[in-house]
């Protein structure tokens, strides 16, 4: 995905999905770890809005789609998949693009400084929630919202803004929260959130490649856990 247009990734393909089924109705956990499962993958927004379209005209002619909606993007992770791999095959020997125009900042400073610190404050609320049942995962808390803290000296250097440099630095720091979350999280919680997933996917499992289904269930598990510990996600994707 080129420049910083994959800041749009998810709301463009949550409006299109809608505007397909022709509701606006809330988009659930489970097409949230498929759209993130995608991004993680590497398929190009163009591809999955092609394969959304594929999706839908197959599901139109079946039997099921005589008046019915189409129910989730699970249905979809085939199409967008053979979308994302002609895509691929068509760029294939077309040549490195000459250069890529310079994009403008995408978010004023003042509004990182508001997301860092919205978002330092849920990581030390949680850790203070946690201190009693869980000491080592509010340890660990505490010292991702102190990283976080720093980081904003980050948005006081003057000229343009780094933001794929900044993005890597709130993943790694993404990624030890889900490591606290996924090594402290007490086993019901867990047994619980392993049953949703697994009823939520019953019904596409047989649509699915393994790896498919292994990476949407993990991105499915990371999000009930910041859910169920009232966690963000650092990422400026998540930044509205």
């Amino acid at each position: 995905m080129n420049g910083w247009n994959y800041f749009t990734y998810f709301t463009e393909i949550e409006e299109y999905f809608w505007k397909k089924r022709g509701a606006h109705l809330l988009v659930s956990p489970l097409d949230w770890a498929i759209m993130e499962a995608w991004h993680k993958a590497g398929v190009p927004l163009e591809a999955v809005l092609k394969g959304i379209d594929k999706a839908f005209e197959s599901y139109q002619r079946s039997r099921r789609g005589a008046g019915k909606p189409l129910k989730s993007l699970a249905y979809c992770t085939d199409a967008v998949l053979e979308a994302a791999e002609e895509q691929q095959e068509a760029a294939a020997g077309s040549g490195p693009k000459s250069g890529r125009a310079e994009a403008a900042e995408t978010f004023s400073r003042e509004e990182l400084k508001g997301y860092f610190a919205k978002n330092g404050e849920r990581l030390l609320q949680a850790a203070a929630m946690s201190d009693a049942t869980h000491p080592e995962m509010a340890a660990r808390l505490t010292e991702i919202a102190k990283s976080l803290e720093a980081n904003v000296t980050l948005l006081d250097v003057p000229g343009k803004l780094d933001l794929e440099d900044l993005e890597r630095r709130l993943t790694i720091l993404d990624d030890k929260m889900q490591a606290a979350l996924t090594s402290h999280a007490p086993e019901e919680m867990m047994l619980k959130i392993r049953r949703e997933v697994d009823g939520q996917l019953a019904a596409y499992r047989r649509k699915m490649k393994a790896d498919q289904l292994a990476l949407i269930e993990k991105q499915y598990v990371q999000k009930r856990l910041l859910e169920e510990f009232d966690l963000p996600r650092l990422s400026l994707f998540y930044l509205t």
